[in-house]
């Protein structure tokens, strides 16, 4: 395991098309990420947020540039790598839940351990434990119909969590619930931070952000600043 950063990107530029029609979505990124954080993205539509969070999930690769995660260099990889690093260090929650609606909560939290080719009894163990750290064991033969907003965003979390991964990637993990169900995911999201798991989250709401130890906000295509709110009102 590195001793170093966990996450280090330097000069990531992202160029989508070419010639006349070229546009420059990231002009030089650095940003360096410690393991244990727990970062929130902010920044206008067209800032570059979500670009480099798709580089930083392995979804995307950029035009130029170092990104290194655990000291490897991910643009070097090719894309079977790149799959391989995704599915064993990275996990992903969704605004939309993203979850089986014919399934249990528990057959939706097992799905990543499916695709691995895990054993059944693995699957279920680990299923149920990723459960229990979303507080949902109770729920978990209900289907997606039989949960509340809240309980559906817990079970897409604890399918992220099912394959331990070492980064919990967030796209607006809020967006889609009201303020009571929005401050129950964020404390959630908060502990599994406490308990170890490097968390990175967009966010377009400035209330969530701050349950973060760390706000980065980007602006045309560049890290604009780095605030860290926790220093601020200590």
């Amino acid at each position: 395991m590195s001793a170093g950063p966990l996450i280090q990107l330097e000069g990531i530029t992202k160029t989508f098309g070419s010639g006349a029609a070229a546009f420059q979505a990231l002009k030089g990124v650095d940003l360096t990420i410690t393991r244990g954080e727990f970062v929130a993205v902010m920044g206008p539509s067209g800032s570059g947020k979500s670009t480099t969070m798709n580089i930083l999930g392995c979804l995307d690769v950029p035009t130029g540039g170092v990104f290194r995660f655990r000291g490897v260099e991910v643009q070097k990889l090719d894309r079977d790598q790149r799959s391989l690093l995704r599915r064993r260090y990275l996990g992903f929650v969704f605004q939309g839940f993203n979850l089986l609606a014919r399934t249990t909560a528990l057959e939706n939290v097992e799905l990543p351990l499916l695709y691995r080719g895990e054993k059944k009894s693995v699957r279920r163990a680990a299923a149920m434990r990723a459960l229990d750290q979303v507080g949902l064991v109770p729920w978990a033969e209900h289907t997606p119909a039989e949960l509340s907003g809240g309980q559906q965003q817990r079970v897409a979390i604890a399918r992220a969590l099912v394959t331990e991964p070492d980064v919990l990637l967030a796209d607006e993990p809020t967006g889609n619930l009201d303020s009571e169900r929005s401050v129950e995911i964020m404390l959630l999201l908060q502990r599994l931070n406490r308990e170890g798991i490097t968390i990175l989250m967009v966010t377009h709401e400035e209330d969530m952000a701050a349950y973060a130890g760390t706000i980065v906000r980007f602006r045309d295509g560049l890290v604009e600043r780095i605030e860290r709110p926790s220093e601020v009102s200590a």
